[in-house]
């Protein structure tokens, strides 16, 4: 079979390590508690998810053969990243964001990936810390990745999927208007892109046109961005049903006041390709 240039070129990054000369990631310290033994490995960026993380990291041991788990921390000052306790949970790597009160998800995202990437992992998949996603569908996921997805999106929305005590207003701005923008963007239709319970393949995350190692990433721009490249890029994405379950009563969101604003300017900058690599 005759390849362009632009296949090879990625096959061939796709074996090497990566260049991070130019990569913008936050100071971090790393407590690793276990070797790499597997092919993926599944990020969890987490701040002060106290009980929420502890009780989704138990549900993942069932997986922790089949993945390695990272927990990307954004300074968590409730305990509920104890050493001692992460690794009786089977977690392999505790990152810490070591620059306190800078950044977000986006910032925790880029320290976890460059680490991921550097451990030479073939693909990451990840999901929130709160406990509001259905672990069991991990291995859909490696399954995505080694079948050659780049871009895997979890959604709730679509045949198979399920959701629970959604607050109205979430899933009204998810399907309608997020959702939409961002997939005109994308060039390809998805329903719950908000959802952070996705799978990034190596090649993808390393394609020289996407560049998501930059300083411009702090809260859910990141997650936004990565949802509106691989299709553009030429690469295989597709959307699996999944289950998110809100606890009732409680909202675990750190989306609040004029936060929301804000990260709504965003995702309309996104879609305008403001965060386009120059």
């Amino acid at each position: 079979m005759r390849h362009t240039p632009t296949s090879v070129t990625l096959a061939i990054m796709s074996h090497q390590k990566p260049n991070t000369k130019s990569w913008q990631v936050p100071n971090y310290s790393t407590e690793e508690f276990f070797k790499k033994k597997t092919k993926y490995a599944l990020i969890i960026p987490v701040f002060n998810e106290g009980k929420r993380i502890q009780k989704e990291l138990q549900k993942l041991k069932l997986y922790s053969k089949q993945i390695d788990i990272i927990i990307a921390d954004g300074g968590s000052t409730d305990n509920s990243t104890n050493q001692k306790l992460l690794k009786s949970l089977h977690v392999r790597t505790l990152l810490i964001n070591t620059e306190q009160n800078k950044g977000g998800q986006g910032t925790q995202l880029r320290m976890a990936l460059s680490y991921a990437l550097n451990q030479g992992y073939e693909g990451v998949i990840t999901i929130d810390g709160n406990n509001k996603d259905d672990v069991s569908k991990i291995p859909l996921f490696i399954k995505a990745l080694d079948e050659g997805f780049d871009y895997v999106q979890a959604s709730r929305f679509i045949k198979g999927g399920k959701y629970k005590n959604t607050p109205p207003d979430r899933i009204f701005f998810n399907r309608y208007i997020i959702s939409p923008i961002l997939s005109l963007a994308a060039g390809k239709w998805f329903t719950d892109i908000p959802n952070n319970f996705r799978a990034y393949s190596k090649k993808y995350l390393l394609h020289p046109k996407l560049n998501p190692f930059r300083n411009i990433f702090v809260r859910y721009e990141l997650i936004f961005y990565l949802s509106t490249k691989a299709n553009r890029l030429g690469l295989k994405s597709k959307e699996i049903p999944t289950t998110r379950i809100y606890p009732k009563g409680e909202v675990p969101t750190k989306i609040t006041g004029w936060k929301k604003v804000t990260d709504f300017l965003e995702i309309i900058k996104i879609a305008l390709g403001f965060y386009n690599p120059s």
